[in-house]
């Protein structure tokens, strides 16, 4: 599995012009960094570096209560939680698409409304 890009989501992702919100604020982005495999939680403060680790821990927690994201900790050899998408939460992945691809078309219009 490739790591994750520092770059994933840059200050002009079309995510924070995104008028549908999948969850909070940042669940989208977590959802789309969980999308090739389990990941632990520095692996996903790399793309989502914007996100502060409390608010990161709060949409991660809120993902899991909604059965989106499953978490699992392991012991042995040292301490690892790692973070992966449930069935449902891969369910979301087809709807975040077409989302996104209606944000990416609609770009320059919702760029000019936020402005105005």
């Amino acid at each position: 599995m490739e790591p994750l890009r520092a770059d994933m989501f840059e200050e002009i992702c079309p995510s924070s012009l995104m008028p549908i919100r999948f969850g909070d604020k940042w669940a989208g982005l977590v959802i789309r960094c969980l999308e090739d495999g389990p990941r632990r939680f520095s692996e996903l403060r790399v793309p989502l570096h914007r996100v502060t680790p409390k608010v990161l821990t709060q949409s991660l927690r809120s993902l899991e209560r909604d059965g989106l994201v499953r978490r699992s900790e392991y012991a042995v050899p040292v301490r690892q939680v790692v973070y992966e998408l449930t069935p449902l939460g891969r369910s979301m992945l087809g709807p975040m698409r077409v989302v996104c691809e209606w944000t990416a078309a609609h770009w320059d219009e919702l760029l000019d409304a936020r402005e105005a």
